[in-house]
């Protein structure tokens, strides 16, 4: 197919044109006279027939067919401008979109990336997060991360490892928990998984008549839920991998062993995206950490 010729410079003025509304600004940008950018959109106004501009005493408006052309034309250049960018010292940086629940990004992937980008200096890595609610197609991700059973249709899911969950909470309110029954008379922080505080007192041995009634705060994410408990706003029941670093400062304590396990993280893509070189190799490296955490 032979393509039509598009006159790129005219396009060009007009779009800078139409985004300062000046023909001045547009070429300060364009780094071209006055004159030159005046020039071309009138060539481009006489190509299609109408006029694009209201010249105006201060500056320009556009008409409806300015109005028109002016979207398909920035997303094209941004396109463009996006795309050369993702050439660097004569290679291609590939883009690889990775969804990831907020609270495995910031207590597990996070403190890992740095050796990522050092085995794959040209993978142009884009990290989202989300409190497991993710659409896949719609937000355009290679990969998303969650947290739960691994049934999600459409999508191909690989476990990870699993994430038990234990009781979190301030030191002052650990000093206080002498057995797991001493946890029901706290304030109890609860994700929308009606079944984790349930489940854990039945770990602990709690009989269902000695259960208390949960009605602490909803979070949809354990990162607040847990930065709510070093507050003292109350007990936390969270993935205890996912805060080493809180634990370690000390900023909160795991006053029981005692853990419940009601999901593991998965890495999911869906059925139909084939896999790329980067995605292969994001995926190697995801595993390979996730093996080195197990070895110890």
């Amino acid at each position: 197919m032979v393509r039509p010729y598009l006159p790129l410079n005219a396009l060009r003025a007009f779009e800078a044109s139409a985004r300062h509304l000046s023909f001045t600004r547009a070429a300060i940008e364009l780094c071209v006279t006055q004159a030159a950018v005046s020039h071309q959109v009138k060539l481009l106004e006489a190509r299609l027939g109408v006029s694009l501009f209201h010249r105006l005493p201060r500056g320009l408006a556009l008409t409806d067919e300015g109005r028109a052309l002016l979207p398909t034309l920035e997303e094209a250049f941004d396109r463009i401008g996006g795309l050369l960018d993702q050439f660097e010292g004569g290679r291609f940086r590939e883009v690889l979109t990775v969804g990831a629940v907020g609270t495995f990004a910031v207590g597990w992937l996070l403190p890992r990336l740095g050796r990522f980008r050092e085995a794959h200096p040209f993978v142009d890595l884009r990290l989202s997060t989300n409190n497991n609610r993710v659409d896949i197609a719609a937000e355009g991700l290679d990969y998303a991360i969650r947290f739960g059973d691994g049934a999600w249709h459409g999508t191909d899911a690989d476990r990870l490892f699993d994430a038990p969950l234990s009781v979190l909470c301030a030191p002052e309110i650990a000093g206080r928990l002498r057995d797991p029954a001493d946890v029901g008379r706290e304030t109890l922080l609860r994700s929308y998984r009606s079944d984790e505080w349930p489940g854990w007192f039945a770990a602990a041995g709690l009989e269902p008549a000695a259960m208390p009634s949960i009605k602490g705060p909803v979070f949809d994410s354990s990162s607040l839920m847990v930065e709510a408990a070093i507050q003292g706003a109350g007990v936390a029941l969270a993935p205890v991998a996912m805060f080493r670093r809180p634990l370690a400062l000390g900023l909160i304590e795991q006053p029981f062993a005692v853990t419940v396990c009601k999901g593991a993280y998965w890495l999911t893509s869906l059925k139909s995206r084939p896999e790329t070189p980067t995605m292969r190799a994001f995926r190697d490296w995801l595993f390979a950490m996730v093996a080195e955490d197990a070895a110890g």
